[in-house]
């Protein structure tokens, strides 16, 4: 039987038909949303993992149900809700942040606090080392690309329609998120440069993409995704910029308090989204049937 097709708001000018899309435009608004839910997931990921001592084991076997539960009910739907899109954005966050630690870090006293001797029940971490890590993650994130370019389906995100081009979409968001998390610890802890610094160099990419943008032999497609990794080691720098102590080079607002007030922020932001949404949703109804 053929893959029945999901169809977006009105996507499909001249025809009498429209499209019930899945994903957000993007948008400035967009990005703010990006770089809030990532900061977040790197916040509330060292909040279970470490200040609340349950380990990057249990914690990554935890957020990644989550991440699933989430993902289900964003397949789930019939159109694009801001509060289910984003909430998969989160999880894939929080899970990528303890994912990324459990792969690079170990038991070693560099990586807990507090002089604990151990983090949570079972294995303190594979100890892979950030190098080692990124460049597994990097080989999956291509590998997922490249069955992606084989199912003919495209890439870009206003244009996902079909329930296995969205899997596929998930499965790069979670990889990518992973992958920019070792990108940011790197640049924190191993690079020299700190949470400052590290977030200042982030920003500078993303400038420079953004300038890019003008350049018409460079696709889109490609910008957005190279965008989609670098805000994750953006929002991993500036969540331990938030939380770490001042000795190392933090403001030290904690883990608790910094993922309260930015889960505020978020779910502000996804209000404001879900308003926008409707209104957009009324007028191309009234568009349809006509009415002035």
């Amino acid at each position: 039987m053929p893959e029945p097709e999901v169809l977006t708001d009105m996507d499909v000018a001249g025809t009498d038909r429209y499209v019930l899309r899945k994903l957000p435009e993007v948008t400035l608004a967009f990005w703010g949303m990006k770089i809030a839910a990532t900061t977040l997931g790197e916040t509330a990921g060292d909040l279970f993992a470490q200040t609340l001592k349950l380990g990057y084991f249990l914690t990554t076997i935890a957020l990644f149900l989550i991440f699933v539960v989430t993902l289900v009910v964003q397949l789930r739907s019939r159109r694009y809700n801001p509060f289910f899109y984003w909430t998969v954005i989160l999880s894939t966050s929080m899970a990528g942040t303890t994912m990324s630690d459990f792969m690079n870090r170990d038991a070693s006293a560099k990586f807990l606090t507090d002089g604990a001797k151990s983090l949570g029940w079972g294995p303190q971490g594979l100890g892979l080392g950030y190098p080692t890590g990124a460049a597994i993650l990097i080989s999956l994130l291509l590998a997922i690309f490249v069955i992606w370019k084989c199912t003919g389906l495209t890439f870009a995100i206003r244009d996902i329609v079909s329930f296995r081009a969205e899997v596929l979409f998930w499965a790069a968001i979670l990889v990518s998120n992973t992958l920019g998390t070792s990108m940011g610890d790197f640049l924190s802890d191993s690079s020299g440069l700190g949470y400052a610094g590290g977030a200042l160099l982030v920003t500078g990419l993303l400038a420079v993409l953004v300038a890019l943008m003008r350049v018409p032999a460079v696709p889109n497609v490609v910008l957005f995704w190279i965008a989609f990794v670098l805000t994750r080691p953006l929002g991993a720098t500036a969540g331990d910029f938030l939380t770490k102590p001042l000795a190392k080079g933090g403001l030290d607002l904690g883990t608790a308090g910094s993922s309260a007030v930015l889960l505020a922020v978020l779910i502000g932001l996804m209000g404001s989204a879900h308003v926008q949404e409707r209104r957009t949703a009324a007028s191309q109804d009234k568009t349809l049937t006509g009415v002035s």
